[in-house]
């Protein structure tokens, strides 16, 4: 089984810390579903398991569509693919775009998972950010969530912010948690190249938190989310038992999907594929009928690599024999030599044919896994 990403590029305004390809230009939305609706068929045979079990509608802000948009483009979705029955629906969401009509009319769509893009509780952290909603904006969002029906709920949060106290944070965590979510995304503030926070932190405008407090808010995370009944199961997602995000699970287990709309990826196991990330020359291409990016043929190393990258970051684990099978017995020999010295130092551990990193270093995952590459 495989998924569909919908790539929805609009905002009403560009937030200070995000990189991702997006617009301010929403002049353009009817004519992107119906360019969406065409690459969809254009790009049928790019996945070799035609069954879909996960559709997500990331951005960019997806809740600027409308429920006729978002209907009609898993309508075209079930026209090319047979969709499981039971396929997890997610649609990302501002929290100022929710009315309770709104979510009543989305509810009928079939998308039944939200990730509601919070970031923080406080308004000073959201002024911060740039964000366009306050703190009770975000909480009557998951209040009007629930009322309207959704039971897999999502949010996302920042920690690492500057001036952002331990207890201001755990301020936070106790909030999301008191509202009976189902699952949190808490990522560490970022600062991308040519972003507002990036511009400003290299004009000395402010400072980076400090790496020792940084992994107390980490800390604190795990913590609280224990508390709560929250298991993380990937170095930035937590959930209750059965709520693990299964669009992103199949990312992390190598599963196929196709990535729909400008600066989207698709991966086939063997070809990764990326549109341009322009809006206007991307509908030009798929008006013309060709798919508009490019793609390259992963190699050996790319696949064990992507696999490496991926697996480590999660509770699973990279799996020995999984290696052994598909790369070879030599790539899994090479691949224990690798980690030799992060097992002695205590930054990987090996259960059986588990090769995993412990939580007392799963902030130095990324230069582990630099460390493994083939």
């Amino acid at each position: 089984m495989a998924g569909v990403y919908f790539h929805i590029p609009f905002c009403k305004k560009r937030c200070r810390y995000c990189d991702f390809y997006s617009t301010i230009d929403l002049s353009k939305r009817k004519e992107l579903v119906g360019a969406l609706k065409k690459e969809l068929h254009l790009r049928k045979i790019f996945l070799n398991d035609t069954g879909i079990k996960t559709v997500y509608f990331g951005g960019g802000t997806p809740s600027l569509l409308t429920c006729e948009n978002i209907s009609g483009l898993l309508q075209a979705v079930s026209t090319v693919y047979n969709v499981d029955k039971q396929a997890e629906i997610t649609l990302e969401a501002n929290p100022d775009d929710f009315s309770l009509d709104y979510l009543h009319q989305l509810k009928k769509t079939g998308v039944n998972r939200l990730s509601i893009g919070v970031q923080s509780f406080s308004d000073d952290d959201l002024l911060f950010l740039g964000r366009r909603h306050n703190a009770l904006q975000a909480i009557e969002a998951i209040k009007y969530a629930q009322d309207a029906g959704f039971e897999n709920i999502s949010i996302d949060l920042i920690y690492g912010i500057p001036g952002m106290t331990l207890e201001k944070w755990e301020k936070n965590l106790e909030t999301a948690f008191n509202l009976n979510i189902q699952h949190l995304s808490a990522y560490h503030l970022t600062y991308h190249e040519n972003t507002g926070l990036w511009n400003d932190l290299k004009k000395g405008l402010f400072s980076e938190m400090d790496d020792d407090d940084s992994v107390k808010q980490f800390e604190k995370l795990v913590e609280v989310a224990g508390q709560h009944k929250f298991e993380l199961y990937e170095i930035s997602n937590l959930a209750k038992k059965s709520f693990y995000a299964r669009h992103n699970s199949a990312y992390w287990d190598q599963t196929e999907y196709i990535g729909l709309g400008p600066s989207a990826h698709s991966y086939n196991t063997s070809t990764r594929y990326w549109n341009v990330s322009d809006i206007s020359a991307y509908m030009k291409q798929i008006k013309q009928g060709f798919l508009p990016g490019e793609s390259e043929q992963l190699g050996l190393n790319e696949k064990i690599n992507d696999y490496l990258l991926t697996r480590l970051r999660t509770k699973w684990g990279v799996d020995l024999k999984y290696i052994s099978t598909n790369f070879g017995k030599g790539v899994e020999e090479q691949l224990i030599f690798k980690a030799k010295p992060y097992i002695k130092n205590g930054r990987l551990k090996k259960e059986g044919n588990i090769l995993k990193v412990p939580l007392k270093g799963i902030m130095l995952t990324d230069q582990i896994i630099s460390g493994l590459f083939f």
